[in-house]
């Protein structure tokens, strides 16, 4: 690493390859910083991690670090991230670091960083962080002052007993639900399952050892790779099914039929059922989110306050507002009375308890079907990251003339209810298409242009 400051952090922490971008050095130097930033506040740091299998050498790198600094530290072991996350708001944490990559490939992790809350910290904490790295300003302890570790063993339990304090345990156990999980062989192996079962639900799991390597359908839950989730679902005649992402804050939703949704689409169907809990809202939300959250908002009289991606700006947006629930369009949902973050055990068992909340004992299917429907269309394409910026230029000449906004990359407006999202990615070399309309074939010609003129940028940078 050099000494000229840059931008470590990106949409969700800091992320590279072990070995390349995530040196040993480095992992240690930067784990004495975020120590550093958490060195006045009372109590020790949780660290934790994925199931990745650089996980477990990159946290004792970080627990070396923590305790040169001086500060004390714990390792709450494998759990999913927002385990961890309630672990810290819950038990006494000055705040967290947690070895993950989330969806990323299985070669990839990095560091998150949380807060007291739980919550990722702000967007200002991780530049104060950049600073104490790259001046070289962090704590280095004496050998008689070195911070003490020790092991957090509640992780898990915790977080099951939180969610369950959240959702009506005995009308969820009155329905017996079926639920195929999908945990993608990641983080939600050690929670999800044991959860579902305590509410009294037969649970069918598929992949779902806990393996770094992601040899079932890899760590990133996208419709297209769900198709042994459907066919489970569909054999076993279950009630519904869910895929979680490599650390367990996503989650996206099958139902009894096999149909597999986007985040926002089961993300608005329980805002639509939530919203009647928690009257006036608002709700938070990404601009890449369906146009579909502003019309269930607009039911229920609540705001839409829209962010740009990542689940950082979703989660301080609704501590910012007193928001008690966001979305986002890839499966991840927020449910602020538990923790504003994303989390897919939450998830699941509000969905558990808003199908067992309906008197009419609807399926999963017919609740969202009485949302109306929007078609939507999603892509990426590979752009090195330092052509990313001349690539957008190129796309936004394109636009001119369209109204645009540019809250997160260029959000283009065709119509009053068709619209396309270009975006470089904050996590990986990659340029990111989303597209939405009420009408199929206008969304057609829509991508296909805006997809060529992609292309076209691409080759010609």
């Amino acid at each position: 690493m050099g000494t000229v400051q840059r931008k470590l952090f990106g949409t969700n922490g800091i992320r590279g390859v072990p070995g390349e971008d995530l040196g040993l050095d480095f992992i240690t130097e930067m784990s004495q910083s975020i120590a550093t930033f958490f060195s006045e506040m009372e109590g020790p740091i949780l660290i934790g991690h994925d199931v990745r299998n650089s996980s477990p050498a990159i946290a004792r790198a970080v627990l070396s670090g923590t305790l040169a600094s001086g500060k004390n530290a714990r390792e709450g072991g494998l759990a999913p991230t927002p385990a961890h996350q309630f672990a810290v708001r819950t038990l006494g944490y000055a705040g967290g670091i947690i070895v993950t990559a989330s969806h990323n490939p299985p070669k990839y992790n990095g560091l998150k960083v949380v807060g007291r809350d739980g919550v990722e910290i702000s967007r200002e904490s991780e530049a104060e962080i950049e600073s104490i790295y790259f001046g070289r300003s962090f704590k280095r302890a004496e050998w008689n002052s070195l911070g003490k570790s020790g092991k957090e063993t509640r992780v898990v339990e915790n977080y099951i007993k939180g969610i369950m304090s959240q959702v009506s345990v005995s009308k969820i156990r009155q329905r017996k639900f079926t639920v195929v999980l999908d945990v993608g062989n990641g983080a939600q192996a050690v929670a999800a399952p044991y959860l579902c079962e305590a509410l009294g639900c037969r649970v069918i799991s598929i992949n779902g050892q806990a393996d770094g390597n992601f040899p079932g359908r890899g760590p990133e839950p996208t419709p297209p790779l769900l198709g042994d989730l459907s066919e489970a679902v569909k054999s076993y005649s279950a009630d519904f099914g869910v895929a979680y992402d490599g650390d367990g804050d996503r989650s996206l939703f099958c139902d009894e039929n096999g149909k597999i949704y986007w985040g926002d689409r089961t993300g608005c169907f329980l805002v639509d059922r939530l919203l009647r809990r928690h009257e006036g809202g608002p709700v938070i939300t990404t601009v890449s989110t369906s146009q579909l959250v502003d019309w269930v908002a607009k039911k229920h009289g609540a705001k839409v306050i829209w962010t740009t991606v990542g689940s950082v700006d979703v989660s301080r947006a609704m501590i910012t507002n007193s928001a008690p629930l966001g979305l986002e369009e890839n499966g991840g949902f927020f449910y602020g009375p538990h923790i504003p973050v994303r989390d897919g055990a939450m998830t699941t068992a509000l969905v558990l308890d808003s199908l067992a909340a309906d008197r009419d004992e609807k399926s999963l299917s017919d609740a969202i079907a009485d949302l109306p429907n929007f078609f939507q269309r999603k892509g990426k394409f590979e752009c090195p990251n330092e052509k990313k910026k001349e690539v957008m230029l190129k796309v936004e000449e394109e636009a001119r003339g369209a109204k645009i906004d540019k809250t997160d990359g260029l959000k283009i407006w065709t119509d009053d209810e068709s619209w396309i999202l270009v975006r470089p990615s904050g996590t990986e070399p990659l340029i990111r298409i989303y597209a939405e309309s009420s009408d199929e074939t206008k969304l057609g010609a829509m991508y296909e242009r805006y997809e060529g003129i992609l292309r076209s940028a691409l080759h010609s940078t």
